[in-house]
């Protein structure tokens, strides 16, 4: 960066200098656009005068940048650091998942758990499909997802049992978030090694995720999501879904990702929560 962040404002404190730049690129997130410096001083909880010394630094290094509205948003060298984030899985992952996309036509996820959400690090879609909500770099709740159900069934008892204590939030009407269904749900994940959702985060739609394996640990997860209309698809699409993780997991330890193709566990529809359930069987076929 040019010049030198200093003065009154930035004596050392609660943020520092750096923790005070880090709060205005945090201001950044959950935003779908851009920011005037008034709303990144309001959201980074600085004053106006710090925030616009340290827009203007942090546009001189490229980290933010300015439209042509006078407002700001994050630039593209903060994009490419981003990218570097995660790129061994991406990398390893994308070609089974253009794959998956290829064979089915439906949009695919990889996402990885960040905290309480699930973070989506990549994805191949058709724009004439179905619209999800999801997007690379985004986050979701882990209870209403698809994938977010797989990261938090690997998590120890003593995380899950903390997350669903919680106040959850609820996407849809349709939300599960009754903490003895989610408890009931996750422990079928465990055990099956694949969650299906319907109607969690979008109405309209239904998600089945499976884990990626490395090490012994569910590392990432990937996903189909599609039209409820085809709730009578779920079993003939869960086996392209666990094979294409079955095949990342494979790739991540250096080995080869074969041919595999999974067979679909019977009963798929326990996965669902009571409610959920329910609603499935309601579906009528396309």
């Amino acid at each position: 960066m040019s010049g030198e962040m200093s003065g009154a404002d930035d004596r050392p404190g609660p943020h520092g200098v750096v923790g005070r730049a880090l709060a205005v690129l945090a201001a950044f997130e959950g935003t779908s656009g851009s920011l005037t410096v008034a709303a990144i001083s309001k959201r980074a909880e600085l004053p106006v005068s710090t925030t616009y010394r340290i827009v203007a630094e942090l546009e001189d290094w490229g980290a933010i940048r300015k439209g042509s509205d006078g407002k700001y948003q994050i630039g593209f060298r903060i994009w490419e650091l981003g990218q570097q984030a995660g790129r061994r899985l991406r990398d390893r992952a994308h070609p089974f998942l253009q794959d998956l996309f290829d064979l089915t036509q439906e949009n695919v996820h990889l996402a990885i758990r960040d905290g309480l959400h699930s973070l989506y690090v990549d994805k191949v879609y058709n724009s004439k499909k179905l619209p999800v909500v999801s997007r690379i770099g985004g986050k979701l709740p882990l209870h209403a997802t698809a994938v977010g159900r797989v990261l938090l069934a690997a998590q120890p008892d003593w995380f899950v049992e903390a997350y669903l204590a919680r106040e959850l939030e609820a996407p849809t009407p349709q939300t599960v978030t009754d903490p003895a269904e989610l408890a009931e749900a996750i422990r079928a994940v465990r055990v099956d090694r694949y969650s299906v959702t319907y109607e969690q985060m979008r109405l309209g739609a239904i998600s089945v995720a499976a884990p990626i394996i490395y090490e012994e640990d569910t590392v990432a997860s990937v996903a189909l999501v599609f039209d409820k209309r085809m709730a009578s698809e779920v079993d003939r699409l869960l086996p392209m879904v666990m094979g294409t993780a079955d095949k990342i997991s494979a790739v991540m330890r250096g080995g080869s990702a074969g041919a595999t193709m999974r067979r679909a566990p019977e009963r798929t529809t326990k996965q669902f929560p009571g409610a959920e359930k329910s609603r499935l069987h309601a579906v009528r076929p396309r």
